[in-house]
């Protein structure tokens, strides 16, 4: 592993513990790089805010588009002490980041009471035999929204 990485790692971690010794959330910090620079940061908020969502490689890359004005992240490289969840790797493959770099694995974090392996099982599980019931009921207004969606002119893909 590359000094780089090896220092970006360490900036990572170390919002891990500032967070968790903050009382801001579990011990995950990452950091977004672009070009060398840190441009964006994030520590578990998750109990700090009562928003499930708020992981630390979320935060890291909301604060980067917003420092950066803009959603996407390419060229970029996520940081975070730890494996991200389902969650968070889904949010790396919309950010469009290029890689990931990360320290502990999810068999560690499942060692302190962080096990993602439910998450990983109910995903790859059919819409119908989950957990939470998830129940496909077409609707013809919100299929006029995705026809019209197609044809806007001046929409923004992402």
């Amino acid at each position: 592993m590359s000094t780089r990485d090896q220092h970006f790692l360490s900036l990572a971690a170390d919002l891990s513990r500032q967070g968790m010794e903050g009382g801001q959330g579990g011990p995950f910090g990452s950091v977004v790089v672009l070009d060398g620079v840190v441009v964006g940061r994030g520590c578990n908020q998750v109990t700090s805010t009562n928003d499930p969502t708020a992981h630390a490689e979320v935060v890291a890359i909301r604060d980067a588009c917003r420092s950066l004005g803009r959603f996407d992240l390419r060229g970029a490289v996520l940081y975070a002490s730890c494996e991200p969840c389902p969650m968070c790797l889904s949010s790396a493959l919309w950010a469009r980041v290029d890689r990931i770099v990360y320290a502990n694995d999810r068999f560690q974090a499942a060692g302190i009471g962080f096990d993602d392996a439910l998450i990983y099982e109910q995903v790859a599980k059919p819409a119908d035999q989950r957990i939470i019931p998830c129940d496909h009921r077409p609707n013809e207004a919100a299929i006029a929204v995705f026809r019209d969606w197609a044809a806007k002119a001046d929409r923004v893909p992402y």
